[in-house]
C-alpha cells in the first residue's frame, strides 16, 4: 500500500469513527427525503433499503453537523398497516446523511412496501412509500424473473424517460450496468443544463448524484423495484483504468478522486455494508442468486484492468494489444468468476459487466479497428473467457453489457473469424438512458458493422434499455426503445426481440 492509498484509507476510517453529536429530536422545516428512495441486493430473506436526509440537496444537503436517527418499517402491503419489520438507522454527516438499511428475516419470493420517517409530532416527515422485493430461497425451482437492463444517463443529452416507461413494466428488479452519472463540466447548447463544474472531490461527487437523482422518473423506477447495480467508468472519470485516469486528468492524486468517487456510488446506491469502501478501494464483484433460475454474476472491468493499449480510444491493433499479461478483470476476479460459474446451480449464468464483450470490427476499409477500452483492447484476457465458457460449458451463461450508447446483439465464439464455429455464449447489450441523445434506428457510421462481424446479430440506435425474461425454457430479451428524448413524454416500443433457448448458445430473432 503506498503512502497516497494509506492516508486515503486512514482518513475514511477516521471520518466513519467520528463521534457526532446525536440530535435525538430533529426539527427540519423542509422535506429531507428530495432525493427518493431506493432498494437493492435482493437476498431471500431480505433487501437493501436507501434513503438520504438532503432538506436542500444542491447545497451540500442542507443537514446539520449531526447525526440523525431514522425509522424505517417494511409491510405486506401498500398502505403499511401489516408491518413485519421496523427500526432505526443513524445518518451521520461522514456518509452524507445517507443510510443503507440491511433487512433480513423475511419471507423469500414476495413483494415488499418501505417507508422512513424521521423527527416527531408535527416535525415529523415521511419519504413516499417504496415497493421492493425478496429473491427465491436458493433450492427453489421459480417459475420466471423478468428485469429491466440499463446502462448511461447522462443528464444533459435528454429526459429520463426511460425510467418513466420503465416503471410501468411488469418487472422483478432493474439490473443497472453504470455510467449513473456522467462527472464532466457544464456543456452549451444540451438538452437539460448541467452547470456544475467537473467531478474531483467528495463534495462534487455528492452534489451531483444530488442533482441526478432529484429526476422524478428516475425516482419512481428506484422506488418501483429494486435495483443491482455495478458502475463503470464515468461514476469516476471516463475510460479509466486501474489507477490510471483518462487522457484528460492528471496522474497526480487520482488515487484520492477514485477514493472520492466511490465513497459517493456507495452513499447514493443500495448496496450492502460488504460494499462500503476503503479508501480507493471498492468490493463490486459478488454474485446474486434468484433460486435455482438465474444467478447474477456482477463483474468489475474498471478497477483492476491493465492501461488500455495502442494509446486507447479506436485504433488499429498494435504488439501491445496481444500481451498476454494484460486483463481486464485482474487474476483474483477472473478466477472468482470461472469457479462461481464452475460451482453455479442456476439454469442461467448472467455475466453482468459492463463493456461490449464481442469482438467488434469497426473499420470502413477492410482492415481492422477497435475501440480499445472496450474487451477488444484486452483479446488474451477475453480468450481465456471464452475458452473456459466452451470447455468448463457453464449452464447457459448470457453476458449482460452497456456503455456503448447502442443496442446490440452478439453471438459469442471462441474464434470470431470463422463463421461456423459454434457459439459459446450471447451478449445483449443495452442502450443509454439518453447519453447522444435521440440517437437513430440505424447509425450510418456503424451501419457497416453488421456485414464485416457476421456475430453481430442486431444493431440500433435509438434510446431505451432491455426488458428480459427469463424461463426455465428460454431468455427473452425485448429492446424497448423511445423515437427521441430531447423533450418529454415520448412513446415506447418494443423493435426487436430475441430468444434463447436453454442449452443452445446463440440469439434467434422472436
Amino acid at each position: 500500500m503506498n503512502r497516497r492509498r494509506f492516508l486515503s484509507r486512514a482518513y475514511w476510517l477516521v471520518a466513519a469513527a467520528h463521534a457526532w453529536p446525536v440530535w435525538a429530536a430533529p426539527r427540519l422545516d423542509r422535506d429531507p427525503f428530495t432525493l427518493g428512495v431506493a432498494s437493492g441486493e435482493p437476498s431471500s430473506d431480505g433487501f437493501v433499503l436507501w434513503t438520504r436526509l438532503a432538506p436542500d440537496p444542491l447545497a451540500g444537503g442542507g443537514m446539520p453537523p449531526m447525526t440523525v436517527p431514522i425509522e424505517w418499517r417494511v409491510a405486506n402491503d401498500e398502505r403499511l398497516a401489516r408491518v413485519v419489520a421496523r427500526g432505526t438507522v443513524n445518518a451521520v454527516p461522514a456518509h452524507a446523511h445517507a443510510v443503507h438499511v440491511e433487512v433480513s428475516g423475511l419471507v423469500p419470493d414476495r413483494w415488499y412496501w418501505y417507508q422512513f420517517s424521521v423527527g416527531s409530532g408535527a416535525s415529523r416527515h415521511v419519504s413516499a412509500v417504496g415497493r421492493t422485493r425478496t429473491a427465491p430461497s436458493a433450492g427453489t425451482v421459480t417459475r420466471q424473473l423478468c428485469f429491466a437492463l440499463a446502462s448511461c444517463q447522462k443528464w444533459e443529452d435528454g429526459f429520463f424517460t426511460a425510467f418513466q416507461r420503465m416503471a410501468d413494466e411488469d418487472i422483478d428488479c432493474v439490473v443497472h450496468v453504470g455510467d449513473y452519472i456522467y462527472e464532466g463540466g457544464p456543456r452549451r447548447d444540451k438538452v437539460r443544463e448541467q452547470p456544475l463544474e467537473p467531478c474531483m472531490t467528495l463534495e462534487q461527487y455528492r452534489l451531483r448524484y444530488a442533482f441526478y437523482k432529484r429526476d422524478e422518473h428516475l425516482q419512481r423506477a428506484h422506488a418501483m423495484f429494486p435495483w443491482i447495480v455495478t458502475p463503470d467508468d464515468h461514476e469516476v472519470s471516463d475510460n479509466y483504468a486501474g489507477g490510471i485516469p483518462d487522457w484528460d486528468s492528471p496522474l497526480e492524486g487520482f488515487l484520492d478522486r477514485r477514493a472520492a468517487a466511490y465513497q459517493a456510488y456507495y452513499e447514493h446506491m443500495p448496496l450492502r455494508a460488504s460494499a462500503r469502501p476503503a479508501g480507493p478501494d471498492m468490493r463490486i464483484c459478488r454474485a446474486l442468486g434468484f433460486g435455482r433460475l438465474a444467478t447474477f454474476h456482477l463483474l468489475d472491468t474498471r478497477q483492476f484492468r491493465s492501461d488500455q493499449p495502442c494509446g486507447d480510444r479506436e485504433k488499429h491493433s498494435c504488439p501491445e494489444r496481444m500481451d498476454p499479461a494484460r486483463t481486464m478483470l485482474g487474476a483474483a476476479q477472473e478466477q472468482w468468476l470461472f469457479d462461481g460459474l464452475r460451482h453455479s446451480p442456476a439454469q442461467w449464468n448472467l455475466l453482468t459487466q459492463q463493456v461490449i464483450a464481442a469482438q467488434l470490427n469497426l473499420d470502413r476499409e477492410g482492415g481492422e479497428t477497435f475501440a480499445m477500452d472496450k474487451w477488444d483492447g484486452y483479446p488474451v484476457a477475453r480468450q481465456r473467457l471464452l475458452d473456459f465458457l466452451g470447455d468448463a460449458r457453464p449452464a447457459n451463461p448470457v453476458v449482460l453489457s452497456g456503455d456503448n450508447h447502442n443496442n446490440w446483439v452478439f453471438d459469442l465464439k471462441r474464434s470470431f473469424g470463422n463463421e461456423r464455429d459454434p457459439a459459446v455464449a450471447t451478449e445483449f447489450v443495452s442502450t443509454s438512458i439518453t447519453s447522444n441523445s435521440d440517437g437513430a434506428d440505424m447509425r450510418e457510421d456503424l451501419a457497416h458493422c453488421l456485414g464485416i462481424n457476421p456475430h453481430a446479430r442486431y444493431l440500433n440506435s435509438r434510446r431505451g434499455y432491455v426488458r428480459l425474461r427469463v424461463t426455465r425454457e428460454r431468455l427473452q430479451a425485448d429492446f424497448r426503445v423511445l423515437p427521441y428524448v430531447t423533450r418529454p413524454d415520448a412513446p415506447i416500443r418494443t423493435d426487436a426481440t430475441f430468444i434463447v433457448e436453454s442449452g443452445r448458445p446463440g440469439a434467434i430473432r422472436g
